[in-house]
């Protein structure tokens, strides 16, 4: 009786037991070839950029569509920006009209296989310069009327921004990444600065973030 017990005990560990073995998954993580599109910028949307864009695979399944160099915040995570299709076509057109668009920023678990987008305030794909040091995301960022530009310093995982200082107004460019050049980063302090276009000039201002560490 004593064996019996014993062996049913056993297996119903070995049965309770396997659930929580099939959940742990390893997934794949990949990226598809570069391909080159035409990203249509300019006041009335007629100039066309090329823009170098890849596809995001989890387990061989399209999940999203990339551009740019994907970073590693940890060797678990790591973030890349998202570009999508939007039909721009008008309602008695009855062919869709896709165009290219550049998006927000990805977080992508390697363990879970989970993409998700990251929020970020006062961000403009198409203004918003950004650059990456860690989890933190030091960028270019632009107010909802599009006349202000701020120095934006996001960490993930917070809703708000850590840093956020007034920069100038904006220029009104028309062309993606005219406002600002890509925020470069300093270890020790650790101070980020942001440059602007106006011009032929370019104006370049850092701002210390040690307080909000």
């Amino acid at each position: 009786m004593r064996i019996k017990f014993h062996t049913l005990w056993c297996v119903s560990l070995l049965l309770w037991a396997l659930p929580a073995r099939a959940a742990v998954k390893q997934h794949v993580i990949s990226f598809g070839k570069w391909t080159t599109v035409k990203w249509l910028v300019g006041a009335d949307q007629n100039q066309p950029v090329d823009l170098k864009v890849r596809a995001l695979y989890v387990d061989a399944r399209l999940k999203e569509y990339t551009t740019g160099a994907s970073h590693d915040v940890t060797d678990r995570l790591f973030v890349v920006q998202r570009v999508f299709r939007r039909n721009d076509s008008l309602p008695d057109e009855a062919v869709p009209r896709w165009q290219w668009q550049r998006s927000g920023w990805l977080l992508v678990d390697r363990v879970t296989g989970r993409v998700a987008q990251i929020a970020l305030p006062e961000f403009d794909p198409f203004s918003s310069t950004a650059s990456w040091y860690r989890d933190y995301l030091a960028y270019c960022g632009v107010s909802d009327d599009g006349k202000k530009l701020f120095a934006m310093v996001a960490q993930l995982g917070h809703r708000k921004p850590i840093l956020k200082k007034a920069l100038s107004e904006a220029a009104g460019e028309n062309l993606p990444d005219s406002e600002c050049s890509p925020p470069t980063w300093q270890k020790l302090p650790p101070r980020v600065a942001s440059s602007l276009h106006r011009g032929r000039r370019l104006f370049s201002r850092s701002v210390d973030v040690r307080s909000t560490w």
